[in-house]
């Protein structure tokens, strides 16, 4: 059963590993085709102002102007393979293994682990997912980013895997994991946060006796978890986006490290920059939590009925 199905009522047999990854990977990319103008905006607040220079976009709503009235339509969705392929692997990966763990813990009676164990559950898939979706990490990074500079400067890539052969050919493979520590990071605070979050979240809506187990119940667990989320990892994200984005300055990187980043957003842009773009990312997180675990209990209850029930 799903992670995201964890304190439902009933415990029915377990399904295929191969049909637990896929069903992750799935659900994350339907929810990533509706929310990828938001991921898109949200990088750009974070890289705004960057090293005390004038911020591009005083707010997210301008940002969006900015970028309709610049780049057209087709620039809100830039870098969506990107955004597809990090689904494909980070999310296939991560919810696979939390899906896979859950079961594993929970009781011969049905009962789930509680929130502690979940939450290592969470830190645990959510790290090795990231390891594994950081190439196109940096690929979504770099894509999303290049329509905020001058012509002459961008990186030009035409979809995710000329992205992924340019990085390789022009600065080695091993770029492709840049900023591998803060993504791992990131993944921990998100997913330990997300993961157990929602599962607590469900659990508590449904022993109130006011829910069911339906659409309406994981909405209101995916919002919830959203927020908790987005409060805790905003400043790891920012790190994350920098690192990534950053260019070679005279043959020496812009920062030198995910500590390195934070010091210098709080020194020049202020402490609550660390949350900059906190709209466009909750707007992004909450409807793409959402989605994903309504896409990932939908697909479960219809392999149930279908396949299991046979």
């Amino acid at each position: 059963m799903a992670a995201a199905a964890a304190a439902g009522p009933e415990r029915p047999k377990t399904s295929p590993k191969a049909v637990k990854f896929l069903f992750g990977g799935l659900a994350g990319m339907g929810a990533t085709v509706f929310v990828q103008p938001l991921d898109l905006v949200k990088n750009r607040m974070q890289l705004s102002g960057e090293g005390a220079k004038t911020k591009e976009y005083k707010t997210s709503f301008h940002a969006v102007r900015s970028i309709l009235r610049k780049e057209g339509v087709r620039g809100i969705y830039t870098g969506l393979s990107a955004g597809l392929l990090r689904q494909a692997t980070y999310t296939t990966t991560r919810l696979g293994i939390y899906t896979i763990l859950f079961e594993k813990l929970s009781k011969a009676d049905g009962t789930p682990p509680n929130f502690f164990m979940k939450a290592v559950i969470g830190m645990t898939a959510g790290a090795t997912g990231a390891f594994v979706g950081t190439p196109a990490e940096v690929a979504l990074i770099r894509m999303t980013a290049d329509g905020r500079l001058p012509p002459d400067q961008r990186r030009g890539y035409t979809n995710v895997f000329n992205a992924l052969l340019r990085i390789t050919r022009e600065e080695g493979v091993l770029t492709l994991w840049r900023g591998c520590v803060p993504t791992m990071a990131r993944a921990v605070v998100v997913n330990a946060a997300q993961l157990a979050s929602y599962s607590q979240s469900k659990q508590f809506l449904l022993d109130s006796g006011y829910f069911r187990d339906n659409i309406f119940c994981h909405f209101c667990a995916s919002m919830v978890s959203g927020l908790v989320t987005t409060a805790a990892s905003m400043p790891v994200d920012i790190a994350k986006t920098r690192i990534q984005n950053m260019r070679m300055i005279d043959g020496k990187p812009e920062y030198r490290n995910g500590l390195d980043v934070l010091m210098k957003v709080v020194r020049y842009e202020g402490f609550f920059s660390l949350w900059k773009g906190f709209t466009p990312y909750y707007a992004r997180l909450g409807p793409h939590t959402v989605l994903t675990f309504i896409f990932l209990e939908q697909m479960n209850i219809f392999y149930k009925k279908f396949f299991l029930s046979a």
